[in-house]
C-alpha cells in the first residue's frame, strides 16, 4: 500500500490525465459504434422521408380535386329534370372549376333511358350532346349507375366516384339522389389533364418540397411524374438523379399515373456515410480539443509543480550559499576582533578571506536583485560604446586574487586584432562574464584551469569561456539557461547554486541583442560563449 501511494505521489499528473483520457477513448468507441449503426439505418429512414413526401404531395392532390369536386357536383335533385335544366346552367356558371375540361349532368328517366347535357361556358347553359369522344367517356363511365337506376334500387350513401377508362378524358362522378334515395341522374366533371399536368402537379410539389425539406436538400432532389402512359410529363430538375427511386401511384382519378423521387448528386448510402463522418470528425475533433486542453492544464501543473520544487531548492542553495560566506567572514573577524593573530600576513591574508567571501556575497545578491528587476520588468540598461577586449581584462583581474586562492588559473587570450567598440552596458556584460566565470569554477570538478578568449566573427563579438570540469548532457544543454533550472545527473548535482546565474546571463546578452551558447562534452568540460553584435565605424556617434 505504501509503495502505491509513493507511486501516485510520483506520478499524479499521468494518473490524472489517464483517468481523464481512458473515459474520452471509451465515449469515442461508443459514439464511433452509434454512428455505425446510425450510418446502417439512415438510408432505410432517408427512403421513409422521401415517401413521407410523396405522401404529403398524393394527399394535397386529393384533398384538391375532391373539394373541388363536391363543391361543384353538388347539384339539388329538384333541378333535375329536362324542364328544369336551366337551373344546372346557373349552379355551374357560379361554382366554375379551372380543373375541369367539361361539367355535365346525365338524367336518368324510369324506364332507363338517359340523356347527357353539358354546360357551355360560351353560352351559359345547358346542351345536349351524343355523339363526341367526351359524351361516349360520360356514357361509358356512368353505365353502373344506370344499371342501379334500372334496378330501382335505393342508395344509402353517395360518395365522388372517378372513371379513368379513356385515358385522356378522366371523370369525377356524383350520382343525384332523390328523396327516396334512387337515383335520378349523375353529375360530373370531365378533368382538364393539360391543366393538372401544366399547374396543379408542378405548383404542388415546388410547395410540398419547400414545407419538407430547407434549401440545400430540396436542391438536391429530383421529383419526377409520368402518366398512365409510361411517359415523363414533369421533373423538377432537368439533371439526372443517381441512386434508388422511390415511387409512389397518384391517388383518386390519376391512379395510373406515378410519383418518383431521387437524389441528385449522391445515394442515400452515401447521405448516411457523408454525416456519419461529418458527425464522427467533430466528434474526433472535439475529443481531441479536450485531450489538449487536458495536456496544456496537466502541463501547465507540471510545470508550476517543478518550478515550486525549484524554487524550494533555490532558497536551499541561497540559504547555503548565503551562509558558507558568512561562517567565514565571521569567524575570521572573530579571530582578528579577539586579537590572536598578530602577524601582519595573517592578518592581510585573512582580510583578504573576508574580502573574497565579501565579493562572493555582493555577487550573489547582485544576482537575486537583477532577476527580481528581471520578473518584474524594470530591469534597465544604460549602453555606451565600450572597449569589450578592456572591459574582460578589468573584470578578470577583479576577480584575479579570489580565483588564485581557491587554486584556479586563467588564461586570457586577447584577438590578434583590436576590435570595435562595442555599444553595451560595461556593468552588466562585466556581471555575465562573472557569472560564467562563477560556473565554470564550480564546475571544474578537479580541474584548475579556465581559459577566457575575446575574438569576432563577422559583424559579432565573441567571449568565451571554458572550463575542463564535469560537462553537460546534451539533452540539459537547451534548458540550462531556464530559471532555477540546475542539471540534475552525476556530480553535478552535489554542486551548490541558485540556479539563476545563466538565466541573467542570457537575460542579460539577449538585451544587447546577442545570443549565448553553449558546447559541452561529458567528463570534458564546457564552453559557454557570449556573441555580441559590433557597432560599425560608420554608425559609431
Amino acid at each position: 500500500m505504501a509503495t502505491l501511494r509513493t507511486f501516485l505521489r510520483r506520478h499524479l499528473l499521468w494518473v490524472g490525465f489517464l483517468a481523464v483520457v481512458i473515459p474520452l477513448l471509451v465515449l469515442l468507441g461508443v459514439q464511433y459504434q452509434s454512428l455505425k449503426e446510425l450510418e446502417r439505418t439512415s438510408p432505410l429512414a432517408r427512403r421513409a422521408m422521401l415517401t413521407n413526401y410523396l405522401q404529403a404531395v398524393v394527399k394535397e392532390i386529393e384533398t384538391i380535386y375532391r373539394m373541388d369536386a363536391e363543391r361543384v357536383l353538388n347539384i339539388p335533385p329538384e333541378t333535375c329534370s329536362e324542364e328544369r335544366i336551366h337551373r344546372v346552367s346557373y349552379h355551374f356558371k357560379k361554382k366554375l372549376s379551372c380543373g375541369a375540361r367539361e361539367l355535365f349532368v346525365m338524367l336518368f328517366a324510369p324506364n332507363g333511358e338517359s340523356r347527357t347535357f353539358f354546360y357551355d361556358a360560351t353560352d351559359r347553359g345547358m346542351k345536349l350532346r351524343s355523339d363526341c369522344p367526351q359524351a361516349r367517356a360520360v356514357t361509358l363511365a356512368c353505365t353502373p349507375w344506370r344499371l342501379v337506376r334500372l334496378q330501382n334500387a335505393g342508395v344509402e350513401t353517395t360518395t365522388l366516384s372517378f372513371s379513368d377508362h379513356d385515358p385522356q378524358n378522366p371523370i369525377i362522378l356524383n350520382p343525384i339522389v332523390d328523396e327516396a334515395s334512387r337515383v335520378i341522374g349523375v353529375a360530373g366533371m370531365i378533368v382538364d389533364v393539360a391543366h393538372f399536368q401544366d399547374k396543379v402537379l408542378p405548383r404542388v410539389i415546388q410547395e410540398t418540397l419547400a414545407r419538407s425539406f430547407s434549401n440545400n436538400e430540396g436542391e438536391n432532389l429530383i421529383v419526377m411524374a409520368y402518366d398512365s402512359s409510361g411517359r415523363k410529363v414533369y421533373t423538377s430538375q432537368p439533371s439526372e438523379g443517381r441512386g434508388e427511386v422511390v415511387w409512389l401511384s397518384l391517388p383518386f382519378v390519376f391512379e395510373k399515373w406515378r410519383l418518383g423521387i431521387q437524389s441528385r448528386d449522391e445515394t442515400p448510402e452515401q447521405w448516411a456515410r457523408r454525416y456519419m463522418m461529418i458527425n464522427l470528425s467533430l466528434s474526433v475533433l472535439m475529443t481531441i480539443m479536450l485531450i489538449g486542453g487536458i495536456v496544456l492544464a496537466l502541463r501547465t501543473a507540471s510545470r508550476e509543480m517543478k518550478l515550486s520544487q525549484m524554487k524550494t531548492d533555490f532558497v536551499s542553495n541561497v540559504s547555503h550559499e548565503l551562509r558558507t560566506p558568512l561562517a567565514s567572514i565571521r569567524v575570521f573577524g572573530e579571530l582578528l576582533k579577539m586579537g590572536r593573530v598578530t602577524q601582519p600576513d595573517k592578518v592581510a591574508e585573512y582580510g583578504q578571506y573576508i574580502e573574497t567571501e565579501s565579493q562572493r556575497l555582493t555577487q550573489l545578491i547582485n544576482n537575486i536583485l537583477d532577476f527580481s528587476k528581471i520578473e518584474s520588468g524594470q530591469k534597465t540598461y544604460h549602453f555606451e560604446l565600450t572597449d569589450l577586449t578592456e572591459l574582460v581584462s578589468e573584470t578578470l583581474k577583479t576577480v584575479e586574487v579570489q580565483l588564485k586562492q581557491r587554486g584556479f588559473s586563467i588564461d586570457f587570450q586577447r584577438p590578434h586584432e583590436p576590435l570595435p567598440p562595442a555599444l553595451i552596458d560595461p556593468q552588466a556584460i562585466a556581471q555575465a562574464l562573472m557569472n560564467l566565470l562563477d560556473n565554470a569554477v564550480k564546475y571544474s570538478g578537479s580541474a584548475r584551469q579556465i581559459h577566457v578568449r575575446v575574438g569576432h566573427i563577422k559583424a559579432e563579438a565573441t567571449v568565451s569561456v571554458t572550463d575542463h570540469g564535469l560537462g553537460i548532457p546534451r539533452e540539459e544543454q537547451t534548458k540550462i539557461f531556464e530559471r532555477f533550472h540546475r542539471v540534475s545527473t552525476g556530480l553535478v548535482h552535489d554542486v551548490k547554486g541558485s540556479g539563476l546565474g545563466l538565466s541573467i546571463v542570457k537575460h542579460i546578452v539577449e538585451a544587447h541583442r546577442g545570443r549565448v551558447t553553449v558546447e559541452s562534452e561529458l567528463g570534458k568540460g564546457s564552453t559557454f560563449t557570449i556573441h555580441l553584435p559590433l557597432q560599425p565605424a560608420s554608425r559609431q556617434p
